[in-house]
């Protein structure tokens, strides 16, 4: 039994983001007291993937370390690549409390969190603090109080913050606890953001002699011709990668279940399909144009091997280490060899 199982009860038992922030405690002070693996990618397929070099296929999702305060602790589970954020320009709190909550019976988790983080100036502190060299996304967003027809300025401040750290940087655009956010996946809304991110890229790919590539994540919940038209966005603005998906507003698979009717975005499990559906219909439009990064509902090697045939050159796990721990990444690693 590993040490994760034997914990999670007693995690269990706390709120669900009393038990997280425990849990990420726990698992930095195990780092320091070298009671975890080295912090190295475990050996799996390596794969090349916006021109970057991956280790293995099998990442950490967004969400999880907001403030990236926890690289090399997180690091030490073996993924081939790190995603931390979602970031905003100035610190905000977030969603009133309590906005997590998990529904063990159907392996999900719903959250509201509301971008809550301490702002990018804190969080390239934390990643000029990391020992990590390994592949490190970040994941950026727009502050709440921020018009949604000046969210590209937040966007491209955040941009130019973390450019010289981040292997790769992740727009997020399809939380839905940001009012109005998901606007921004769609239509002139979604040219103007690219335009902006696009622009300063190369302006900072000039300043800094290198090219950080530029990820998208989008929602679930998208119907087809949103699929479509944002495919063609990203081929025109050529866009290096797309994150899908966030989690979803809808509840197929948690009906009755505590906590289901809470607002906010439901991950795990019942997510999967309606992600695998948008991942495969992206995939049909761009016809290997732009790779795809598959997240949402993997909870074991079948999952995972669902995402690659629908498409996908990497996967990412956040929900599914509420519910499996570190031993989760092995079983990935070790089947997509």
């Amino acid at each position: 039994m590993s040490l994760y199982q034997v914990l999670q009860p007693l995690l269990f038992r706390l709120d669900g983001e009393t038990s997280h922030d425990a849990a990420l405690r726990a698992l930095d002070l195990a780092h320091k007291l070298h009671l975890t693996r080295p912090a190295t990618p475990l050996t799996g397929r390596p794969v090349r993937v916006m021109g970057i070099d991956f280790p293995n296929p099998v990442g950490l999702a967004a969400g999880l370390d907001k403030n990236g305060a926890h690289i090399d602790a997180l690091a030490s589970f073996g993924f081939g690549f790190l995603e931390i954020g979602t970031v905003t320009p100035r610190p905000q709190p977030g969603n009133p409390r309590p906005r997590l909550f998990r529904l063990p019976a159907a392996r999900a988790v719903i959250n509201r969190m509301g971008f809550n983080n301490a702002g990018v100036d804190a969080l390239v502190a934390n990643v000029g603090r990391s020992r990590h060299r390994g592949v490190l996304g970040i994941n950026i967003g727009k502050n709440f109080d921020t018009p949604i027809e000046q969210a590209a300025d937040d966007y491209v401040a955040c941009l130019r913050k973390v450019y010289p750290l981040a292997s790769y940087v992740a727009a997020n655009v399809s939380s839905p606890n940001t009012k109005n956010l998901r606007e921004l996946q769609q239509g002139d809304a979604l040219d103007r953001l690219l335009g902006a991110l696009m622009n300063e890229r190369e302006a900072l790919a000039a300043i800094h002699g290198r090219r950080v590539p530029i990820a998208v994540k989008l929602a679930p919940d998208l119907e087809e011709a949103a699929i479509a038209a944002a495919a063609e966005a990203f081929v025109r603005h050529r866009v290096d990668g797309i994150i899908a998906t966030n989690t979803t507003i809808a509840r197929d698979g948690v009906a009755g279940l505590r906590h289901a009717e809470e607002t906010g975005g439901l991950s795990g499990a019942p997510v999967k399909e309606k992600a695998n559906q948008v991942l495969a219909r992206l995939h049909a439009h761009l016809g290997g144009r732009i790779p795809l990064i598959g997240v949402g509902g993997i909870l074991s090697a079948a999952d995972a091997r669902e995402k690659l045939a629908a498409g996908a050159s990497l996967v990412q796990v956040y929900s599914g280490l509420v519910y499996r721990g570190p031993a989760l990444v092995e079983e990935l690693v070790a089947a997509l060899r």
